[in-house]
């Protein structure tokens, strides 16, 4: 059976489909009028977005979802074998028969879906299962991000920090430049209305995760790498583990852009193009004269020796000066005049999630960001802190990602809040991680106490929403931290704020 996904005209199911890298890749094929289905655990406004596109939704991971595409085959001997995509030659969902001879004879038949899985589909996964049992060809996520990518004059993102907006802003440099990119990306912009865009050119702009070493599998003509750590304590042993997996990535990029601000891309990956904050490092890309200010940064920028002009930005902090530098190595190589990539890089919004204003209510200011590693809350709270008045404070509200996570980088977590006034912290959100009792979010909080005097640990999300709604007053940044479902409870703190403010306005 041949193992490539065929973008020529099979149908696709995605299990998982509301998923934030699932769902993008599915409205790209979608937009190929290729037939495509999927299903998710809950409905969500991406399952929406996409059923208005076209695409079958199924709530629900069952194996009736597949039922559609016809009765199981006379492959039904085959079961799943757990591989390893630790090299990125096998895929996890593979299939293996009983017996030699029947894997050799039998073929699904034609109309059977090409179907596509995250790391986080579990090989018992019931709908799974019965893809197998139908014979259905079942791909890894990145396997059809990798086919989409040698279609195109691709761009693929990668980094452990940085890449959703990196990427995003690539996509909306060439979308503003004329240039109709093909946009796969792991956050929703409000340029594209989503996280995927269908355009009709030759260029495609993705997001390329290593969390799961699927990376390996990219082969882009433009590769970028923004920085490299260790984040993924559940899918890597060591930080040489990390660094091994970009280096296969950038082999395969026939040109890479790389931050030489990061020691491990400078020395270990030797980008074709580098960037760079520091002039002194001799980048082909750097600034000076920079400015972080409450309303945003701005900088002078140099190509190889020579100034291109000022760069504007929206968005906070030296982390988005870097992604920025990135967007304008890009821009430069396939060919834009720096004006064009200032204009565009001058009204770039930003990714949602990332340093994402949500309101305010009775003074206060409510932002939601998707930082989660030590790394990028340091970051992001001292972007924060630039925007915060002398009579106001700077509250960090943190659910800690993963117990892996928080127990690996438990000092590095310690030390992360030295820019907030106020820390509020709750348990752990576990990403479907089993709970070895370890560590969870108390431990946690006294850790950072020993480097923070305002520490308020609470259990729950209830429990938070209540703290919040007694604690916050005018003049405060409410800056909610985290990659999983603490920002739900923005909406009602700001709810119950803005009767705070009618209340004392009757008064």
């Amino acid at each position: 059976m041949d193992n490539t996904v065929d973008l020529s005209g099979k149908p696709f199911h995605f299990i998982g489909i509301g998923g934030i890298g699932m769902s993008a890749l599915a409205h790209i094929v979608a937009n190929r009028n290729l037939p495509v289905s999927g299903s998710d655990i809950r409905p969500s406004n991406i399952t929406e977005r996409l059923r208005s596109a076209g695409v079958q939704i199924f709530i629900g991971q069952q194996a009736t979802n597949l039922d559609a595409w016809g009765p199981l085959s006379e492959s039904t001997s085959q079961t799943l074998a757990v591989g390893t995509i630790a090299n990125g030659s096998a895929s996890k969902y593979s299939r293996t028969s009983k017996t030699s001879s029947v894997a050799t004879a039998l073929k699904p038949p034609v109309s059977l879906p090409q179907v596509i899985c995250s790391t986080a589909i579990n090989p018992a996964n019931p709908e799974l299962r019965a893809a197998l049992e139908k014979g259905c060809p079942v791909f890894h996520r990145s396997e059809l991000l990798a086919a989409l990518i040698r279609e195109y004059q691709s761009i693929a993102v990668a980094g452990t920090h940085g890449k959703t907006t990196t990427s995003s802003m690539v996509g909306y440099l060439l979308l503003e430049a004329g240039l109709d990119p093909t946009i796969v990306v792991g956050g929703e912009v409000e340029a594209w209305e989503g996280n995927a865009r269908a355009g009709k050119s030759e260029y495609l702009v993705a997001e390329a995760d290593e969390s799961d070493k699927s990376l390996v599998r990219l082969a882009p003509k433009i590769g970028v790498v923004t920085n490299i750590e260790l984040d993924h304590p559940d899918h890597y042993d060591s930080l040489e583990e990390v660094i091994n997996i970009f280096e296969t990535f950038s082999r395969q990029c026939e040109i890479l852009v790389g931050c030489i601000d990061c020691e491990l891309v400078r020395t270990r990956l030797r980008p074709t193009i580098s960037y760079s904050l520091d002039p002194e490092l001799g980048a082909d890309y750097s600034v000076d004269r920079i400015a972080y200010n409450p309303d945003g940064t701005t900088a002078r920028v140099w190509e190889r020796g020579e100034i291109l002009g000022e760069l504007e930005l929206k968005l906070l902090g030296e982390h988005n000066l870097q992604n920025a530098l990135a967007a304008v190595a890009i821009g430069r190589y396939l060919g834009l005049e720096f004006e064009t990539i200032a204009k565009a890089m001058a009204t770039f919004a930003g990714a949602k999630r990332r340093f994402e204003v949500r309101g305010e209510a009775n003074g206060i200011r409510f932002i939601d960001d998707y930082a989660h590693h030590p790394s990028e809350l340091l970051a992001t709270l001292a972007a924060a802190r630039l925007q915060v008045k002398e009579s106001g404070r700077l509250v960090a509200i943190f659910q800690p990602h993963r117990y892996s996570r928080t127990l690996t980088f438990l000092a590095e977590f310690a030390r992360s809040f030295v820019d907030a006034d106020l820390v509020v912290l709750t348990d752990i959100y576990s990403a479907g991680e089993p709970n070895l009792g370890q560590i969870d979010g108390e431990r946690l909080a006294e850790r950072v106490s020993n480097y923070h005097p305002q520490v308020n640990y609470q259990e729950s999300i209830p429990a938070v929403r209540e703290l919040l709604g007694q604690i916050l007053k005018p003049g405060d940044l409410a800056l909610f931290l985290g990659a999983g479902n603490l920002n739900q409870v923005i909406p009602e703190v700001m709810a119950h704020h803005q009767k705070v403010d009618k209340t004392q306005l009757v008064k």
